[in-house]
């Protein structure tokens, strides 16, 4: 890379930092971990073993996922002797008449807009420069987000949550009357498996889709005066992991940190992959939503399957992704409620992610904006629950 380029992302990615609200200070991370030479993870509970960075990518390959658990062997530890919570979710849509306008508001084109950019890093992988750029960019437009809906100046913030490994999760807050939290996640990562350090991963499905969802979503939820002074019965966040890829390990130090400084969230839902049907068209069956059923919280779940009904203009399907297949297995694993949707049954979903053919080509628009109605629909009901 030629300096002069480099110093252009030097100082594009620093005054994209500087733009960031300076509070608060407790999502930072231990930058002195080192990596280690071997890693320790978790396959199936109580299923452990140490294996080198490249088994992980073949393990991958195989459609293998796992807990990489090397510094976070105590997540859930200290929930587990409190005794998990059962949280009761509400039996039925409440806010319909206020949330149906507001689906109105979602719009395709920034999705596209910012799906476009996004997948224009030549890979997000996590301990990549690109990964640092790529997620210093994502944190500006979401702070752009809050920003131009006036919620910064009442109380709203975004903050990146650092990891060692360069690249930096990212946390948005809009506190509501409660420290009760309702979190909204995806992953902002990509990996080529095959040479991950080289290959370009334009990750469009997996998980830019998820991304740039959930960032539509916050927009139009920021469009409720409610919600942005804080009137909400419980704070909502929205997250987006870095380094899903390598085991979930941006999540899991998040809620990690969660656990121990007992913060108490209601629910999580993750988004990840959102934009791909065609698997679906081509086997005769019709589009739908893809919720997940397996290491899942049942009561989430269900609250999640009368949203869709209530906010989607497609059904969903029920189907199963196995052990820590995507971020919101961290949260679980802590002791918070979670569930996960996913673009489609997890049979007719995305092939071409992890390779340069997770493009943007190959995706609809129409599918992710049912997505991101459910999304919307579901953050706005649990953040005027009464838990």
């Amino acid at each position: 890379m030629k300096s002069s380029l480099l110093l252009s992302l030097c100082v594009a990615t620093f005054a994209t930092a500087l733009s960031a609200p300076k509070e608060p200070q407790a999502f930072l991370q231990d930058p002195t971990v080192i990596e280690p030479d071997e890693y320790l993870i978790e396959l199936s509970p109580g299923e452990t073993r140490y294996i080198k960075e490249d088994e992980k990518w073949e393990l991958r390959k195989q459609g293998i996922n796992f807990f990489d658990i090397t510094h976070t062997r105590d997540l859930g530890a200290t929930n587990r002797k409190l005794g998990i919570q059962t949280v009761k979710f509400p039996s039925k849509i409440a806010h319909n008449k206020t949330i149906r306008p507001m689906l109105k508001k979602l719009e395709k084109k920034n999705m596209r807009k910012h799906l476009e950019t996004f997948t224009s890093f030549h890979t997000r992988y996590y301990k990549s420069q690109y990964g640092v750029e790529s997620s210093a960019w994502l944190l500006g437009q979401v702070n752009d987000t809050l920003a131009a809906a006036g919620a910064l100046e009442l109380g709203a913030y975004v903050k990146p949550f650092s990891h060692p490994w360069g690249q930096s999760s990212i946390i948005a807050t809009i506190p509501g009357k409660s420290e009760k939290t309702v979190v909204i996640g995806a992953h902002q990562d990509s990996i080529n498996l095959f040479l991950p350090s080289l290959l370009a991963a334009p990750g469009a499905d997996d998980d830019g889709s998820g991304t740039v969802t959930i960032l539509e979503a916050l927009r139009v939820l920021l469009t409720s005066d409610d919600i942005i002074k804080g009137k909400g019965e419980n704070t909502v966040e929205f997250h987006w992991y870095s380094a899903e890829e390598g085991g979930l390990l941006g999540s899991q130090a998040i809620f990690q940190s969660y656990e121990k400084e007992g913060r108490d969230v209601k629910a999580m839902l993750q988004q990840d992959m959102t934009g791909y049907v065609q698997k679906t068209l081509d086997a005769g069956e019709p589009e739908s939503v893809g919720v997940i059923t397996d290491y899942v919280d049942p009561g989430l779940t269900e609250f999640i399957k009368e949203v869709i009904t209530e906010y989607c203009e497609i059904p969903y399907i029920l189907t199963k992704c196995g052990y820590a297949c995507s971020d919101h297995a961290s949260a679980s694993k802590a002791g918070y409620p979670s569930a996960f949707v996913i673009e489609s049954d997890f049979k007719y979903s995305d092939n071409k992610i992890h390779t340069t053919e997770d493009k943007i080509e190959y995706l609809s628009f129409d599918h992710m904006l049912q997505h991101a109605r459910l999304t919307l629909g579901l953050v706005y009901e649990l953040a005027f629950a009464e838990f």
